[in-house]
């Protein structure tokens, strides 16, 4: 799959650096997705708040995916992982998912490695997004 061009926050791209600098006694396991958290970040078009395009997943963002193997449709906000609750579909960006999603497009399709394969999401909508929404910093 050819990478896409990612859009992150300068505001966003801040805040996640500060806490990756927080995580680099964790284990080797965890350690994996978070370089590839900051290879997504190091490629990607850092924007102001104000310029990132509407259809983008920022920060506190909701967005409706559909796996593309078993066709299932969910809704996420991205969060930091204070406030992650996977029951309430709050899913952490340090989660192998939330490091996927972070500074694509709706229309996009992100893949992710996990312990059985690849899996593969479509991302049919940004429902929220809080720059779209006026909301800067969130």
């Amino acid at each position: 799959m050819q990478e896409r061009a990612i859009y992150v926050t300068d505001f966003d791209m801040e805040r996640i650096r500060k806490l990756l600098e927080g995580t680099k006694k964790w284990s080797q396991r965890d350690r994996e997705y978070l370089e590839k958290l900051e290879e997504e970040l190091d490629r990607a078009i850092v924007v102001s708040s104000k310029d990132v395009p509407g259809d983008v997943v920022t920060m506190n963002a909701q967005v409706r995916v559909r796996d593309l193997d078993s066709g299932v449709e969910k809704v996420f906000r991205l969060v930091f992982p204070a406030d992650a609750d996977y029951e309430q579909g709050k899913v952490s960006i340090l989660a192998p998912i939330g490091t996927a999603l972070i500074g694509y497009r709706a229309g996009d399709t992100v893949e992710w490695k996990v312990p059985a394969g690849v899996r593969r999401l479509k991302i049919t909508a940004v429902l929220y997004q809080p720059e779209a929404a006026g909301d800067y910093h969130l």
